[in-house]
């Protein structure tokens, strides 16, 4: 009971967090849905998702990201092969390269694909600009590097020999892959795809820069109901719905991940020289590369042109508020607003993962302990459940009134943004720390250390360089975030991503140009703090 009890006590931050930022406004969301007038009324839910356009948001959202992770699982798989089972120069550079779009902010990416695909544009050709199909594009290149990332990690790993021993029993390289690798690969690439799904179905930036309000998802319909047509009852029956799939889709996801794997070794074999039979991957991974490649590339280019010259005005404009005074403060002061933001959101989502990671990676040594363990596991990941978009909703309508009203607090925002962060810490640093064999920390005690010391010389020196990845991570996701921060952020001190969002919405040549070059310092910024991180070698998306 003791030992419980201490659990409890280290996790009291962290709950407290929780309810206050993550309870409250889930609640408060439902009862918008279910509590419309006051009373009790699930029929509002029904009229609400009776409404015709709503199922047609709810379809376009199912078939979108459907096809966007068939899509991201086919072109992932070849590069997951190259990049985790070949050894070839700059492979570690097209590795990080292959992540930067995964943590590209989303409206970065949705302004990227405009400017590729627009009239006139590079890929103008394909008329595509503003249909399904440039959406789909967009949501492929924002979620393809998941697949890589998590099955390469399991190929990365795979025991050899059953290969081998079938080769040399006479069986060509595809019935290797079909009755073997592939067999063998199935957890991780179903995992990966469920999550690439999640990714794809709670896409806000991508669909909203793209699509505009023609096509909406999900995501953009609460947004739409919410700060356009002020259908609070409707954004919340919607959001509901949205909470209910997800977590539905996380469960799932959770549960194949835990399947076990018997081809799966400890020890990753040193990558192998290409063959002649590996030229398709290689082939196909270069393609890919370029393909990613390509919008941020026209994006640059259209950032420098001012009146069909090469010219860095701009940027210039970026310390400036717009054509017509579009902007209540400069980009440049938004720049400095979305820094200081994302720092406090880092050391926010650092230090609520460090003290989650420690209560659920802690040996039980009694079913009381188990059983708190497992309480506080399942409540710590239900913010994996729910959007960005619902939980900046559920802020909206819950912490900005009395007698909680903090509309005005300073880390009202990078408290959401951590929330948001907070499963990405987590996934990098339990895995770490769960590693940690318990016997060394005996072996400091029994020769006097105390808990302090131990944890210094034990903990610390393994977990220190996941901590800095972890902060990265957090860093870019927070630098990046628009669903929540698009119901929070006040006018006069909005984040980067807020203020593209409003330039490419204004008319005129000079907003939108200024909306390129902020995009584009947005991504630099935030690829140059991944880039940074890859070099630490901690394969955060490996263990989702």
């Amino acid at each position: 009971m003791k030992r419980a009890a201490g659990l409890v006590a280290l996790a009291a931050l962290p709950l407290g967090v929780l309810i206050v930022f993550f309870v409250l406004p889930v609640v408060g969301m439902l009862g918008r849905g279910l509590w419309p007038d006051g009373s009790f009324d699930p029929a509002a839910l029904y009229d609400v998702l009776a409404r015709p356009r709503v199922g047609r948001v709810v379809w376009f959202t199912v078939w979108t990201s459907t096809v966007a992770t068939i899509a991201a699982v086919l072109l992932g798989l070849p590069a997951a092969y190259a990049l985790h089972r070949l050894d070839f120069p700059l492979r570690g550079v097209v590795r990080s390269a292959l992540l930067v779009p995964f943590v590209l902010p989303t409206v970065v990416v949705g302004v990227a694909f405009r400017q590729l695909l627009r009239e006139g544009g590079p890929m103008g050709f394909l008329g595509i600009d503003g249909t399904p199909w440039a959406i789909l594009a967009g949501l492929v290149f924002f979620n393809v590097a998941v697949v890589i990332r998590s099955v390469g990690a399991a190929w990365e790993s795979l025991d050899r020999r059953p290969g081998e021993a079938a080769a040399a029993l006479g069986a060509t390289p595809r019935q290797v892959f079909t009755t073997i690798t592939l067999p063998a690969l199935r957890p991780a690439i179903v995992s990966s795809a469920s999550v690439v799904f999640l990714f794809c179905a709670t896409a806000f930036g991508v669909v909203l820069t793209i699509g505009g309000v023609r096509y909406a998802s999900v995501e953009t319909e609460i947004y739409l109901l919410t700060t356009v047509l002020y259908d609070l009852p409707g954004a919340a029956a919607l959001s509901i719905v949205q909470l209910l799939a997800v977590v539905a889709l996380l469960a799932v996801s959770a549960r194949v991940r835990r399947v076990p794997d018997p081809t799966v070794q400890r020890a990753t074999p040193r990558p192998l020289r290409p063959r002649r039979s590996d030229a398709p991957q290689l082939v196909a991974t270069a393609a890919l590369l370029a393909l990613l490649a390509a919008p941020i590339a026209a994006l640059v280019a259209e950032s420098l042109r001012v009146d069909d010259r090469w010219s860095l005005g701009h940027y210039r404009n970026l310390a400036t508020t717009g054509g017509d005074g579009v902007l209540v403060v400069p980009v440049t002061t938004a720049l400095r607003n979305s820094l200081q933001t994302a720092l406090d959101a880092t050391w926010i989502a650092l230090l609520l993962g460090l003290l989650v990671s420690i209560v659920l990676t802690r040996r039980s040594r009694s079913s009381t302990e188990r059983r708190v363990r497992s309480l506080l596991d399942g409540f710590f990941m239900l913010p994996l459940g729910v959007s960005a978009v619902t939980l900046g909703f559920g802020f909206l309508v819950t912490l900005g009134r009395e007698p909680l009203d903090l509309r005005t607090w300073p880390l009202l925002v990078p408290v959401a943004q951590a929330l948001v962060a907070l499963p990405l810490v987590v996934r990098t640093l339990v895995p770490v720390l769960a590693g940690i064999d318990d016997r060394q920390r005996q072996a400091a005690a029994s020769l006097g250390a105390g808990a302090l010391r131990t944890a210094m010389t034990v903990d610390v020196p393994t977990v220190l360089r996941p901590v800095v990845a972890a902060a990265g991570f957090a860093f870019a996701v927070s630098l990046g975030e628009f669903g929540a921060t698009s119901f929070l952020s006040r006018a006069d001190h909005p984040t980067v991503p807020v203020v593209i969002f409003r330039l490419i919405g204004r008319p005129g040549e000079g907003n939108y140009g200024m909306a390129l070059a902020a995009s584009v310092v947005l991504a630099a910024t935030t690829a140059l703090v991944i880039l940074a991180v890859e070099r630490l070698r901690v394969p955060a998306l490996g263990s989702w």
